[in-house]
């Protein structure tokens, strides 16, 4: 028995689509960064309790010395949230990555970047890095009512992903390079992700992040709107209660500029 597990690989290593919020710093003050992103987890602890995420240090006039750069990771930590890498920059980013043994993070998925250019930002290429991270969540934009001009929307490098059915609580369905059709209910803690646009025709009580990899063309479409939150290349809006003109409704949302709007369809 022994000489047949012998034999046995000790582990597969394998890359795959991961959360990871970027939390950009503006400045160097690690109690203000603590106290801000405690505020982020306070009010929408499912989404970024213990989340992994990226300090992004590129806003930066100056590269922070080792121990100032240590007591941000440290602020992160006490807010609730796990600091996994720094996001890549420059050579003395590399540098500074190295002597303290944390990974660069070159891309990741974006998801949690607030419409107003707040501050818990997610993943998108690093050359162009959706924002920021060390900001309070300020309220978004007021939600446009009226029906949006058209837009030509980036096409998609293959046709689009389409998934039959409910996604669960805890499910996750991404469409890499393309859009994403999903023809049943999306519930509560489950989450669709598409570098393209979403297309929902059931009730969306979880998460849809569109634009993934940064695309500002991309839209979604939900017929039932129930979201705890929806994205587009990273600019996000949270939703602790659906407004009483969108909760049920068929909506869409889009990008004018850094603002995340919804409007009735």
């Amino acid at each position: 028995m022994k000489a047949r597990m012998d034999t046995q690989d000790a582990c597969d290593l394998r890359f795959g689509q991961v959360g990871i919020a970027n939390v950009r710093v503006r400045r160097v003050d690690a109690a203000a960064l603590c106290e801000e992103l405690e505020r982020r987890v306070h009010a929408a602890p499912q989404l970024f309790s213990r989340a992994a995420v990226v300090l992004d240090l590129s806003h930066l006039r100056e590269l922070p010395d080792d121990g100032s750069v240590d007591a941000l990771l440290e602020a992160v930590r006490s807010a609730g949230m796990l600091p996994v890498g720094l996001a890549y920059g420059t050579s003395e980013v590399e540098a500074l990555s190295r002597r303290m043994g944390l990974p660069l993070i070159a891309k990741f998925r974006a998801a949690y970047e607030p419409a107003d250019g707040g501050s818990i930002a997610p993943p998108a290429p690093a050359a162009a890095t959706p924002a920021p991270a060390a900001e309070p969540a300020r309220r978004a934009e007021p939600m446009v009512q009226s029906e949006p001009e058209p837009s030509k929307q980036a096409s998609p490098t293959q046709g689009a992903m389409h998934h039959d059915g409910a996604v669960r609580s805890g499910q996750q369905i991404y469409a890499r390079d393309r859009d994403l059709i999903v023809t049943g209910a999306i519930a509560n803690g489950a989450e669709v992700i598409a570098d393209g646009s979403i297309h929902v025709y059931g009730g969306l009580r979880g998460r849809a992040m569109a634009g993934a990899q940064g695309d500002e063309k991309a839209r979604l479409f939900v017929s039932d709107f129930r979201a705890e939150l929806v994205a587009i290349a990273g600019h996000y809006r949270v939703f602790e209660q659906i407004p009483k003109d969108l909760e049920g409704h068929s909506v869409q949302c889009w990008l004018e500029g850094e603002k995340l709007l919804i409007a009735k369809l």
